[in-house]
């Protein structure tokens, strides 16, 4: 059984930072791509960050460039998201999202791409 769980979200003040973890269990991460989305209130959810599976390549939406770091640990089966500089627009529910590597466009964002899905975890971001 294959599960994506999220951890590390909360409440943080502009400027602050939070790191976000997934732990993936059920697949052998080395195959795999990792992708955080983010869902904000009213709004569709949207492509944050990704990660090759072996090379590490890195992808950023503009939105978060310079501000967000993803990072992984295939021997931890984890994978994480260090952000910093926060801002009250980054409030969402954050989600991670793992698919077949070499079948991605990691800078385009595809939901449909990624196979595995976890529940999200809760950031919000306010004085």
């Amino acid at each position: 059984q294959v599960q994506l769980v999220e951890s590390g979200g909360g409440l943080v003040q502009p400027g602050g930072s939070l790191r976000l973890s997934c732990v993936v269990s059920g697949v052998n991460l080395d195959y795999y791509a990792i992708a955080w989305f983010r869902q904000a209130p009213g709004k569709d959810r949207e492509g944050v960050s990704s990660i090759s599976s072996k090379e590490g390549r890195t992808y950023y939406a503009d939105s978060v460039k310079g501000r967000f770091t993803i990072s992984r640990d295939n021997a931890k089966k984890t994978v994480y998201l260090q952000m910093t500089s926060l801002k009250p627009e980054d409030t969402a529910v954050y989600y991670c999202a793992a698919g077949l590597s070499d079948l991605i466009a990691l800078a385009a964002w595809v939901e449909d791409d990624y196979d595995y899905w976890g529940q999200g975890t809760q950031v919000t971001v306010s004085s």
